[in-house]
């Protein structure tokens, strides 16, 4: 096959005309292309005016050596096709165990099932099916659940997201994994879209038929089962114990045990940090709020004329911006058309997220907006200070919101000029719970807000519309990522516990769906490299 980048498409294009504009680029006859396959597409909006697809694509041409002989488009290449060979193993001794189903434990278990190892998955959470009914409960007012819930359950936080396949890897498993989505029933434009989502509309069955697969191929599943214990001999990991949320715990004698509990798992990083089995470190992460816009403003802003062009639907946005205390302000995990989400798992605390669905046609579009935070704001040196951080922002959020797990929010203009909201503009807020206009300036400490305040206008000043008076801030978003780092060396393996391997977003090597399921199957690899020694 040769790669053929930069194809420039305009909005309205057809197959037809992405063959035609492919042959051009190529300076080659349309008759001579044998077949197309569309590799990424991207937009490029920089000039509102001129708003149009580019593209890359793999082409098989008829006499293929010929055209590269005399091609002079130094990027136009030749590629092999993407295969993931899964690495040559032999039988272990015992059943790996991977704790945790979501992006990091289930692609791991996966990579472990498909090399014939029978992987026993252990997770706290429910399967989807019973896990959406509590977290849409929760949502309507009824009691959280702390072990099923936005945070736990099959599918992990990702499944109530927009459900983004944007990462900043280059790891080319990271093809493994889309593949494997798209196999699963998530859209398979994801396998070309150069910012994919799969929305929270598509999540579940996605993670319902990985599932389905891990145990076809003779792996086990257990929801509503939490790891409780660690124990070692001679440095190695050497049982684990698990409890059933009706009480009844087993122990497991086990060899190889994949860690990948998610960023949210505080009584199990306790019980990890008493245990003096593993070398836990404080990590920076960051806090913030989500901020909420009409979906029609940031479409103008980014579209300009093109703005209700159907071929571009709900526009999204990132942005950062350095601040003159040094300080990074930025926004992450953007939502178009979606919704602000409860995302709490301990009782007593407000916790915010967001998700859309796949055609992202909601009123609002939400982003988190985010400092960062680091061991100098943590107040102290214990390893989980990070952690007790944010559940005290967590549960002033909480306060401020009556103590209902209502949120407490702020109109933009109000935070800006620091006041108090008493009122809510001309944006309707979808955080399900409810909301509680005031002043979120008692959320955070003096040098956060007034960074969070900074970045508003700075960002502004590059997307005209940011700091809209009547945008409303929710608080708090506190789980963009792990507050820690479990340390583990070349093998993957703990440093100081041979046998255990820290995956993942809750083991700090993570963020986002993509990397943490690429880093479930390096740690999966891993193991089975471990078989040959």
């Amino acid at each position: 096959m040769i790669r053929v980048p930069e194809i420039k498409l305009p909005l309205d294009s057809t197959e037809e005309d992405l063959l035609f504009y492919t042959a051009k680029q190529m300076k080659t006859d349309v008759k001579e292309i044998q077949s197309i396959q569309l590799v990424k597409r991207s937009i490029d909006a920089r000039n509102k005016q001129n708003i149009h697809f580019i593209c890359t694509v793999d082409v098989a041409l008829n006499h293929e050596s010929v055209f590269m002989k005399h091609n002079k488009n130094s990027k136009i290449k030749y590629v092999a096709p993407y295969e993931y060979t899964i690495p040559a193993t032999k039988k272990l001794e015992t059943r790996p165990i991977v704790v945790g189903f979501g992006p990091a434990g289930m692609f791991a278990a996966l990579i472990l099932a498909q090399a014939g190892q029978n992987p026993i998955v252990i997770e706290r959470g429910s399967a989807v099916e019973k896990r959406q009914e509590q977290v849409f409960s929760f949502w309507y007012g009824e009691k959280l659940n702390p072990e099923s819930n936005v945070q736990f359950g099959e599918g992990g936080a990702g499944t109530f997201s927009d459900g983004k396949l944007n990462t900043g890897t280059k790891d080319g498993r990271a093809r493994k994994v889309l593949l494997e989505l798209a196999e699963a029933g998530a859209p398979s434009e994801i396998l070309y879209l150069a910012h994919p989502h799969i929305g929270t509309d598509y999540l579940p069955n996605t993670v319902r038929n990985i599932r389905k697969k891990i145990i076809s191929l003779g792996g086990e599943i257990h929801f509503d089962t939490k790891l409780t214990n660690i124990t070692e001999k001679n440095g190695a990991i050497s049982s684990i114990e698990i409890q059933t949320q009706n009480g009844t715990s087993t122990i497991l004698e086990i060899k190889h045990l994949i860690l990948a509990i998610g960023h949210s798992a505080r009584d199990t990083y306790e019980m990890l940090y008493n245990s003096n089995l593993v070398h836990i470190e404080q990590k920076p992460f960051s806090i913030g709020a989500r901020i909420e816009h009409p979906q029609s403003l940031i479409n103008r802003t980014q579209f300009g004329p093109y703005e209700k062009h159907p071929a571009l639907g709900a526009a999204e946005y990132k942005q950062a911006v350095h601040l003159k205390n040094g300080r990074g302000v930025y926004t992450f995990c953007m939502c178009p058309g979606g919704i602000v989400v409860a995302s709490a798992s301990e009782e007593g605390g407000v916790v915010t997220n967001g998700m859309s669905n796949f055609a992202r046609n909601g009123k609002n579009a939400n982003a988190a907006l985010l400092v960062g935070v680091g061991p100098s704001d943590f107040g102290d040196v214990h390893p989980l200070a990070g952690m007790y951080l944010q559940r005290k922002l967590e549960q002033r959020a909480f306060e401020l919101g009556g103590k209902t797990y209502a949120a407490p929010v702020q109109r933009v203009e109000d935070f800006i000029e620091r006041r108090a909201s008493t009122r809510l503009g001309d944006v309707t807020p979808t955080y399900q719970r409810g909301v509680v206009p005031c002043d979120l300036s008692s959320c955070f400490h003096e040098e956060i807000y007034e960074s969070l305040r900074e970045g508003i206008l700075k960002i502004n000043h590059n997307m005209n519309g940011f700091s809209y008076g009547d945008a409303l801030l929710t608080a708090v978003e506190t789980r963009s990522s792990a507050p820690i780092r479990i340390l583990r060396d070349e093998t993957l393996q703990s440093v100081t516990l041979k046998g255990l391997y820290p995956c993942g977003e809750g083991a700090g090597y993570a963020g986002g769906i993509v990397s943490a399921a690429v880093d479930g199957i390096k740690c999966a690899e891993q193991i089975l490299y471990s078989a040959l020694q």
